[in-house]
């Protein structure tokens, strides 16, 4: 894929997004699931009216600021209501939701790009954001997870472009990576684990690098006997990797020159150890723990601190201590993950092959004709010929598939260090990771860190709470596709062909659950594959 081409893909996935979450935005004039906390806060604010928030406030900061706004836009207020405490339009409370998660996907395409300069891989890894339900929910609403999700991927490529840059270049970025991933937190707490992955793929990076540091390195890793044997096979190795590499990265350099960012000479590639120039993650150990403390640590937890300000100044009943006791107070007592508490919890072991999704919305009508319900309990069975759902849940397939393709990462990367050991009965690491074996490691990590600590949670939670994790599912799937685009065997090819094709399709089909279009009963029956979905 070419500059051109790739510019041009880039701008439709934005488009794509764009309209999919601005399309019919106003429609449901009336409160959608937790609009009935995170709108009226927004409008709080603005009317400074005190009151206690069970979350960091910077997401309903910004639906202020969006109410704010588009108040003042003499268009789109044919619908009002009262429900936020003041006389708004739902397109003033939903509108800069909508922008800011049109723009996920972007950032999501901008990662894969930084993590391997493939641009299939990033145009793929954007695609599958866009085409996904849940995201595509959440964005339409004046709700608070994608605020947590862009600041924290934001933080991320903020992280990835200051590794690929020095100097004062690189302080700049790191800057921003903190005010990214303290912004996160600022959201919600949950966005603590954008920051742990950062943190812990740097501790990897670390040890792999002390590991090949170790003086006796090759007495305690690599067996003896095969040692003379297993030097002329890697100096072969070397050589097919570096002309591997050359056709790989050949369109790359390009594209990064013209980027403005650091560009690889062609005598990089001269030599067997220039793998460690192909990715920034390689570039982790440059950064040590001072700087990871102050940019990474010491920013983040200014910026959450600065964020509480606003807040406390309308709200002086809790100090900036007492108002943490008791949002963890609140937390503590929401009771367990049971259908008792309530009938959409599902926990953290529910999430990943989508079991439990949730309804935002649910009304029927007698006729399209009709004018869109608002409240109130939905027609008796057989009076309802027309369904508006409103389901928070994923794209079925994207989800699957992006599991599985996690799964073979995780599974590549054991395989690295199993087959060694069952070959030369010692544990052996190469001396230079490729860039899909970094690409692997970063998924992985960035995946277990969102989604292992809500194990211990025993808090009522839902499928939105898998919203951190899953975009690392995405970029797993849109590896594993744009490597079998780029596959010799037509098979791979094909296959990747066909999983593209499936998700999109997939995507389409319960299109009308994602925006709330009306539905036969049949149509709504026909999208309710098991009975936990519904």
């Amino acid at each position: 894929m070419n500059k051109k081409w790739f510019r041009i893909g880039m701008v439709s996935v934005f488009i794509l997004s764009l309209a999919l979450r601005f399309w019919g935005l106003e429609r449901f004039n009336t409160l959608v699931f937790d609009e009935v906390y995170f709108a009226k806060f927004g409008n709080n604010y603005l009317t400074h009216t005190p009151f206690f928030n069970a979350h960091p406030p910077l997401s309903q900061y910004m639906i202020g600021i969006g109410i704010w706004i588009g108040s003042h836009i003499p268009f789109w207020h044919d619908t009002v209501n009262g429900l936020t405490g003041s006389l708004r339009s739902p397109w003033t409370y939903r509108w800069l939701n909508a922008l800011t998660g049109s723009f996920i996907p972007v950032v999501v395409a901008a990662i894969a790009y930084q993590l391997s300069y493939r641009r299939t891989f990033a145009i793929l890894a954007g695609l599958f954001t866009a085409c996904d339900g849940i995201f595509l929910v959440e964005s339409r609403y004046a709700l608070s997870n994608i605020y947590i999700v862009i600041f924290g991927l934001l933080g991320h490529w903020f992280l990835l472009l200051a590794l690929d840059n020095q100097n004062r270049r690189r302080s700049f970025w790191l800057v921003f990576a903190g005010i990214g991933f303290g912004a996160s937190v600022g959201t919600k707490w949950n966005g603590l684990w954008f920051l742990s992955g950062a943190y812990l793929i740097w501790i990897a990076a670390w040890v792999i690098h002390l590991i090949h540091s170790f003086p006796n390195s090759k007495l305690f890793f690599r067996s003896p006997s095969l040692e003379e044997a297993g030097g002329r096979r890697q100096e072969a190795g070397d050589r097919s990797q570096v002309v591997t590499e050359r056709l790989a990265l050949s369109e790359a350099e390009g594209s990064r020159s013209e980027a403005g960012v650091s560009t690889y000479s062609p005598s990089s590639l001269s030599s067997p150890l220039s793998t460690s120039s192909q990715t920034p993650l390689q570039n982790l150990t440059q950064l040590n723990i001072f700087q990871m403390l102050f940019y990474l640590g010491i920013i983040p937890a200014f910026i959450y601190s600065i964020i509480w300000i606003p807040h406390l100044q309308l709200d002086k009943t809790y100090g900036f201590i007492a108002v943490h006791q008791q949002i963890l107070k609140f937390h503590l007592h929401l009771g367990g993950n049971s259908p008792n508490v309530h009938p959409y919890c599902a926990a953290w072991y529910k999430w990943p092959l989508m079991t439990r999704p949730m309804a935002y919305y649910y009304q029927t009508a007698e006729s399209i004709s009709e004018p869109l319900p608002v409240m109130g309990p939905p027609l008796p069975a057989g009076a309802g010929q027309v369904i508006y759902d409103v389901h928070a849940m994923g794209n079925p397939f994207l989800w699957w598939f992006g599991v599985a393709a996690m799964l073979f990462l995780v599974g590549m990367l054991v395989s690295q260090a199993v087959i060694p050991w069952v070959k030369e009965k010692r544990f052996s690491m190469p001396a230079t990771l490729s860039v899909d074996t970094w690409i692997a490691l970063y998924l992985v990590i960035n995946y277990a860190a969102n989604l292992l600590p809500w194990v211990k949670v025993t808090r009522c939670v839902f499928i939105y709470h898998y919203m951190c994790a899953v975009v690392f599912v995405f970029l797993a799937i849109a590896w594993f596709v744009d490597r079998c685009l780029c596959s010799y065997y037509q098979q791979l090819r094909a296959l990747g062909v066909t999983i593209t094709f499936i998700i999109l399709a997939a995507f389409i089909f319960w299109m009308p659950i994602y925006l709330g279009l009306p539905l036969s009963p049949n149509g709504y029956k026909l999208r309710m594959w098991f009975n936990s979905w519904i």
